[in-house]
């Protein structure tokens, strides 16, 4: 299954309130406290940072906010999340195998991956969930055949 199949999956399942293919995105100036209403208001796990909507500058998740808070406490919600985000944003391309993509999650310890095109401007977001929601599917439609075919349907 590629990037393209997951992104296609979304549109039918979508967060209340959120359109499936909409990509959330918030200001890198814009403070930690606004984001943390943003992800606790629409409940999502992260947002991609960028100063106009198409190019990610970086990624802030609940993990980065948590880190944040233990180290410095709750006046750090006034901090600009230039400060506090991930600055190295892992992409991947539509074409890109979800498997392999679920495998360097995993690996680097992330749960949100933005689609970009070969301009680097965004097309989606896949989460960890897509991409194992999509292996599921996958596995489904495997079993369902090799049981067609031992029951020589």
């Amino acid at each position: 299954m590629l990037v393209n199949q997951l992104l296609s999956m979304k549109t039918a399942s979508g967060k209340p309130g959120i359109e499936a293919q909409t990509i959330l995105t918030i200001r890198p100036e814009a403070t930690l406290g606004e984001a943390v209403r943003m992800l606790a208001d629409l409940r999502v796990g992260a947002v991609v940072v960028s100063s106009d909507g198409r190019k990610p500058q970086g990624i802030l998740s609940e993990r980065d906010i948590v880190r944040q808070l233990g180290a410095h406490g709750p006046d750090v919600l006034s901090t600009p999340i230039a400060e506090v985000m991930t600055r190295d944003v892992q992409t991947c391309t539509l074409a890109e195998d979800a498997l392999a993509i679920l495998e360097r999650m995993t690996q680097g310890r992330f749960r949100h991956l933005p689609v970009v095109d070969d301009n680097g401007e965004m097309l989606g977001v896949v989460s960890i969930g897509d991409a194992v929601s999509g292996r599921l599917k996958e596995l489904a439609a495997e079993k369902e055949a090799l049981t067609g075919m031992i029951m020589g349907a």
